[in-house]
């Protein structure tokens, strides 16, 4: 496990919104262990295993006319983070950072399948990593060590 750090969450956040054209948009996050996402992943989505990341949209259908303001929610398994950035080739900060930005897609309308929607998804997330990394400098980190 990883202490997060607040205000560089909230950085990374604002800044995917704005890159995404969202201005002024609200999303809400919980950070869990594998126990509690695999409980969610199997009631929601009924796959009974631990995933990184889920996006829950509030915006969609006509509930999401009643405060449009408000996107979602992000739910990421720190836990499952840090298993699998090795396992990708990522450092845990990356990774999670990869994790917030596909959690924060998804609720801006970007969806894993068909394929091409996936692929689509895929490069935007990467591109939106790559440019973080390089402005980011540091002084937004996400995790404190």
């Amino acid at each position: 496990r990883f202490k997060l750090n607040t205000k560089g969450i909230e950085a990374l956040t604002a800044w995917v919104l704005e890159k995404e054209g969202c201005r002024g948009g609200e999303v809400s996050f919980l950070f869990l262990n594998n126990d509690r996402i695999r409980s969610l992943n199997r009631q929601y989505l009924g796959r009974d295993y631990p995933t990184d990341v889920l996006s829950y949209p509030q915006n969609e259908g006509e509930e999401g006319k009643l405060q449009p303001w408000f996107l979602g929610d992000v739910v990421i398994s720190t836990e499952q983070v840090a298993r699998q950035a090795p396992a990708y080739g990522q450092n845990v900060e990356d990774e999670f950072s990869l994790c917030l930005i596909h959690g924060i897609l998804h609720l801006l309308g970007y969806r894993d399948y068909p394929a091409a929607s996936r692929r689509a998804m895929k490069r935007q997330e990467e591109a939106l990593l790559k440019e973080w990394k390089r402005k980011r400098k540091r002084q937004w980190s996400l995790i404190r060590s």
